[in-house]
């Protein structure tokens, strides 16, 4: 619920951020994905998106994904929400937003949709990881340097969450071993690549077409990590057309053997998947390990 508490404190936040005087008029529930509460908020200045969770369990998520928009929209690539505030009201979080409105898909949707992407995956730093650990759904995502793309994947990405399904009961000792055997073969599998600015969680549910025709990213999980994890993590639900993966191709094409790796890189969010959502992905973590 949007208390009067709160809503002082939006107003005074939106009036900061756009320079006139806001009043908050109404608050809309809305649909927006299982993790966090979502409203549409009504003021004198037009519609606003506002999330809202837990600031005891999660006190710093939102501090995170406003970090990791900012990230991607100084990118200039892709189109995201304009983040606009963040903080905590009465023990819960919340995240103000730019409100974007569906359109319809222009023509070549899907070739500039990658060649987005692709011009952000061109964005890149020394080391792999991010400045600040974030979040992929509820999870904690540690983003530590590391030079080395192989090092960072092992030990930042899939052995802390192999770990927790360990502790969870959700995977058997065997398949912590075979993890440990893929993690020491990724040096022979990943060629090296400059770290590429990553999106983190882009599967279908996470973008739309925004009121220009053009795709729209949001809920991020932003870090510099190897492009193909990217590529791999939408090819994991579906809802991709089979344009989009020819005009990445034919924007930056990836290096040789890239279909042998998109099991490797949809490990991680299947590992999410399994720890968030339970057992149902616990087969297809197994087939990919098993062939390591």
């Amino acid at each position: 619920m949007i208390d009067e508490i709160l809503q002082k404190q939006l107003s005074a936040a939106l009036s900061e951020q756009l320079k006139v005087k806001i009043h908050i008029n109404d608050a809309k529930s809305v649909h927006g994905g299982d993790i966090n509460q979502t409203f549409r908020i009504g003021t004198n200045e037009g519609y606003f998106f506002l999330k809202l969770n837990d600031a005891r369990r999660y006190p710093d998520m939102f501090a995170a994904e406003y970090a990791g928009l900012e990230a991607l929209h100084h990118a200039q690539a892709l189109t995201v929400p304009q983040p606009l505030a963040y903080g905590q009201s009465n023990g819960q979080a919340y995240l103000l937003m730019e409100l974007l409105l569906k359109g319809n898909a222009v023509q070549d949707f899907w070739e500039h949709f990658a060649q987005s992407l692709a011009q952000q995956h061109k964005k890149t730093q020394p080391h792999f990881g991010y400045p600040a650990p974030n979040y992929i759904g509820t999870l904690r995502q540690y983003n530590t340097p590391y030079s080395s793309w192989p090092v960072f994947y092992a030990f930042n990405r899939l052995m802390p969450l192999i770990r927790m399904a360990y502790d969870r009961q959700l995977i058997d000792q065997g398949m912590v071993q075979q993890a440990e055997r893929l993690c020491r073969q990724l040096p022979q599998l990943f060629p090296a690549e400059a770290p590429a600015l990553l999106h983190g969680d882009l599967w279908s549910g996470n973008f739309m077409v925004g009121p220009d025709g053009r795709a729209c990213v949001f809920d991020p999980a932003v870090y510099f990590g190897h492009r193909e994890m990217d590529l791999a993590m939408a090819r994991l639900f579906g809802g991709f057309d089979t344009r989009f993966y020819y005009a990445y191709q034919a924007a930056w094409p990836l290096s040789p053997g890239w279909q042998q790796r998109i099991g490797v890189c949809q490990l991680y969010p299947l590992l999410v998947h399994l720890l968030l959502f339970g057992g149902s992905y616990h087969g297809s973590i197994r087939e990919i390990l098993q062939a390591y």
